[in-house]
């Protein structure tokens, strides 16, 4: 009998573990369907390593969309960690909070004012470790994190450009003005990647009430009426169903897995379920609906100058740059290459920037292909807050199949606006005279692509998730919401909560990762009844 077992030892999980077992008379089990982290694997540690666990079978739980309408028909790729820590433990490392109006936002729907940015801050602080913080950031919590160096003279160039283009610079985009362009905050420490695992569950792994699973598949939610009492999963390769209870159970699989494990328990839209031979425990239509992600594209450019990372793609050259961050936590494969960038607003019709820019000194792809011969640099670039929507919805009752991912990508005016404005505010900056000594030609999507309609149809042709699924079980008051917003309960029933990027109302203004562990360590303080960090009301940037 444990007092808390959570379902998923990833981000939200590792930070809620660490937290809820600070109390020696809770009882703590982790349950997490993946692989260990150990310490020796350089693929999860090394952080320009980043593109070798992205497809691989053992470190990544390779899901696919169904068919996009509005991309050719084309089945996206998106990429889960299959490890201790999650997608933490395979992410680009990019610590982004999001906009303070994002929170806002969130804040304006019924019942959920207390998740307005006032109320989110101290969570953003408590967590962070952050040298220079000043009024708005943390400097003692758990996330190490360091501002990218940005020394390669291409960031400075892109920075420059961006501001002959019309835009801000900023010192800080988790700070007081996130619009704007500068270095990026990056969960690394000492040359290593610092996973939500690494902060949270092992410095307190020797916690005699807290107990941590790999290898362990849950199944489905025990019932007994409404009130969850446990969970049925599978260890290893052993398919015989074992069982435990819990005064609580906390799930924690993220934007796919928590939506497909409560439909497989019976909590979702009773029509649907039966139809799949599930019985309801609980008719919540919302669960699996409001499915948000950010789709991206790399705008690639030759450089001129022998100045980008082209050289360390060479094979020769990686033993060495593997010796030298074995050795000494530094060159290339201490870094994770994506140090700078911006968040920029498309039009003036925003209250504040809808686009994310992120720099990279090399022209590769995520799965480490480069895309052009010798010296080159790109820019990722995507709409933010698209009003797309789409579903997750499990296919079965059997528990090991994927679900059906529908984004709905394109299918907007909003996002296909955004898209061309996204594309021309890209090629804008990358055009400026700061970047012209560099500037070797544009390499995709190339000078053909030119009118609105060529831009969509490169979109739809060459775009990729960002690996940002959120919002599928939502908190909220209203009929179509999952979870209740004061206490992180399921609506309608006793025993089971749910705590990570599902619960997202809507998607924030950037990487997602920074997010979704502030909801964790909010949530901690909701389960555990303490008292919640008092609000600050601190001001922010707003350009109107």
């Amino acid at each position: 009998m444990y007092d808390f077992v959570i379902v998923g030892g990833g981000s939200a999980g590792s930070a809620l573990a660490g937290r809820l077992s600070a109390d020696p008379g809770n009882r703590v089990l982790v349950l997490e369907a993946g692989r260990r982290d150990h310490r020796w694997d350089v693929f999860i540690h090394m952080p320009a390593a980043l593109p070798f666990p992205i497809g691989s079978r053992f470190y990544d739980w390779r899901y696919e969309s169904e068919p996009e309408r509005h991309m050719n028909g084309r089945r996206i790729y998106h990429a889960r960690g299959k490890v201790l820590g999650g997608s933490s433990s395979i992410n680009g490392m990019i610590f982004q909070r999001g906009n303070p109006l994002d929170y806002e936002r969130w804040a304006a729907d019924p019942g959920m004012e207390t998740w307005d940015y006032a109320h989110c801050l101290p969570y953003f602080k408590r967590m962070e470790n952050r040298l220079a913080g000043g009024d708005l950031r943390g400097d003692s919590g758990p996330l190490v994190l360091e501002t990218g160096p940005a020394a390669n003279p291409l960031f400075q160039a892109f920075f420059d450009a961006a501001e002959q283009a019309g835009f801000p610079r900023t010192d800080d985009v988790n700070g007081y003005q996130q619009e704007g362009f500068g270095p990026f905050d990056r969960n690394l420490h000492r040359g290593r990647r610092l996973s939500a695992a690494r902060a949270y569950l092992h410095p307190v792994m020797h916690r005699p009430n807290l107990t941590v699973a790999t290898g362990a598949f849950v199944n489905r939610v025990l019932f007994e009426g409404t009130r969850a009492v446990g969970v049925e999963f599978t260890r290893g390769r052993d398919r015989t169903p074992l069982r435990v209870r819990a005064g609580e159970v906390i799930l924690c699989g993220g934007a796919i897995n928590t939506p497909q494990l409560l439909q497989l328990s019976g909590i979702g839209n009773a029509a649907e379920l039966r139809a799949l031979g599930v019985e309801p425990v609980q008719d919540l239509p919302g669960v699996g609906e409001n499915l948000q992600d950010h789709l991206e594209v790399y705008v690639q450019y030759a450089c001129r100058q022998p100045v980008s990372m082209a050289p360390a793609l060479k094979m020769w050259r990686r033993p060495f740059i593997g010796a030298q961050w074995l050795f000494l936590r530094s060159g290339p494969g201490a870094t994770n290459h994506f140090e700078g960038g911006g968040f920029a607003r498309s039009n003036d019709d925003v209250a504040y920037p809808n686009l994310m820019f992120h720099f990279l000194p090399i022209a590769i792809r995520y799965d480490g292909t480069a895309s052009a011969s010798g010296h080159g640099y790109q820019v990722h670039i995507g709409p933010m807050y698209s009003d797309a929507r789409g579903t997750v919805k499990i296919r079965s009752t059997d528990p090991r199949e994927h679900p059906a991912l529908r984004f709905n990508y394109l299918s907007t005016e909003q996002d296909r606006r955004e898209w061309v404005e996204a594309v021309r505010i890209a090629r804008d900056i990358l055009n400026q005279p700061a970047l012209g000594p560099y500037n070797g030609g544009e390499l995709s999507p190339g000078p053909a692509v030119e009118t609105d309609e060529q831009i969509l149809k490169w979109v739809a042709s060459d775009g990729e998730t960002a690996l940002h699924p959120s919002c599928t079980a939502r908190m909220g008051t209203d009929t179509m919401s999952v979870v209740d917003p004061l206490t992180m309960r399921v609506h309608g029933l006793d025993g089971l909560r749910a705590v990570d990027a599902s619960v997202m109302p809507y998607i924030t203004n950037g990487n997602i990762y920074a997010p979704v562990m502030m909801i964790a360590e909010k949530s901690a303080d909701l389960i555990l009844g303490a008292t919640p960090l008092p609000p600050e009301h601190i001001g922010f940037h707003r350009h109107r």
